[in-house]
């Protein structure tokens, strides 16, 4: 990634040593950033700042994660949230999700999967930074709602589209029923999570991906697309 689009990332933790490893990383990688030891100092740094996607972590004293996350969607709904918890529980994560984060990490977590969340937000929210992304043997247009596998156009469903290009976005990485349901349908979806596997069936047939080499299940864990 290369500043050339200024893309912009605001980093909210109130643990110094965290702000200062993950500033050094995203700055190497050509983002611009700026930090914020506290979710008051992140809302009015926000205003100025304009960040594309917000890092920032629900266990802070005074205001916490969720109620910083509130008050930055409410002056700037377009930037990405991904929150930061110390805890797997699906309390906060709905929570979260309600106030308008687009993504959480658990901690710990690595630097490479933080950097491939930024990336995939990025991408998401922001295709205009991008134009029609290419990934392997896919090429991905949003403004057309398109995506092309080996220079062939897929007929896809508006649901398959977004679970296709959120698999592809997230190359590498398992992403988990549940997470997939949250992120692709909705943290609001009353249906079963056996409907992930069918949406999965139908994108292989389109994708002749007969023997699972490319959409990949990892028993017990999600899916991931390996890309070359």
């Amino acid at each position: 990634m290369t500043n050339d689009r200024n893309i912009r990332i605001l980093l909210v933790d109130d643990e110094p040593h965290i702000l200062q490893f993950l500033e050094m990383g995203l700055v190497e990688e050509g983002y611009t950033i700026k930090t914020a030891p506290d979710g008051m100092t992140a809302v009015n740094m926000a205003v100025k700042f304009q960040p594309h996607v917000v890092v920032l972590d629900i266990m802070m004293p005074g205001m916490d994660g969720f109620e910083t996350c509130r008050l930055l969607k409410k002056r700037g709904t377009d930037m990405a949230v991904i929150m930061l918890t110390a805890k797997d529980e699906i309390e906060d994560r709905v929570k979260g999700l309600k106030l308008g984060a687009d993504d959480y990490l658990i901690k710990p977590f690595s630097f490479e999967e933080l950097l491939a969340r930024i990336e995939a937000r990025l991408r998401n929210q922001f295709p205009s930074l991008f134009g029609e992304v290419a990934l392997g043997p896919f090429r991905m247009d949003d403004r057309r709602r398109e995506i092309l596998y080996r220079d062939r156009v897929l007929e896809l469903s508006p649901t398959e589209y977004d679970l296709l290009k959120y698999l592809i976005i997230n190359h590498g990485i398992v992403l988990s029923k549940s997470k997939i349901l949250d992120v692709v349908w909705g943290y609001d979806f009353g249906g079963e999570e056996n409907i992930v596997e069918v949406y999965v069936r139908s994108l292989r047939e389109k994708l002749n991906d007969k023997d699972h080499r490319l959409i990949r299940t990892l028993r017990g864990a999600g899916y991931r697309i390996d890309l070359p």
